[in-house]
């Protein structure tokens, strides 16, 4: 129930279900909502377990409602200094843009660049 802009795949199992967080200004990209519970595709268009890049992609066309992409995508990446835990640890542990998503994760975003 009011949940536009979520898109959950059809057929049984498809979907990853996940929450997305933002802090430190990230949250003005997405609609000035801090927390975004989702449901994402389990495979990406290759039929591969979807990952981090997969999900970096997946926000800035689903769910990024600002046009200013470059400041949470530069260059194809994630911008420098923005901070990524996967449930509570730094996202360097875990992999990176490789680490394959599963059900239930915690993806928090935190932007470290402030104004000053």
């Amino acid at each position: 129930m009011g949940d536009s802009g979520t898109t959950e795949p059809p057929g049984k199992g498809a979907g990853l279900s996940i929450v997305v967080e933002f802090s430190g200004g990230l949250e003005m990209l997405f609609s000035h909502q801090r927390r975004h519970p989702l449901s994402i595709p389990a495979t990406d268009k290759e039929g591969k377990l979807s990952t981090i890049a997969f999900l970096l992609d997946y926000l800035c066309e689903n769910l990024m409602k600002d046009t200013r992409k470059e400041l949470f995508i530069l260059d194809g990446y994630l911008r420098p200094g923005i901070l990524v835990l996967i449930n509570d640890a730094d996202w360097e542990l875990e992999g990176e843009e490789t680490y394959e998503i599963q059900p239930g994760d915690n993806i928090l975003f935190v932007s470290t660049l402030h104004g000053g």
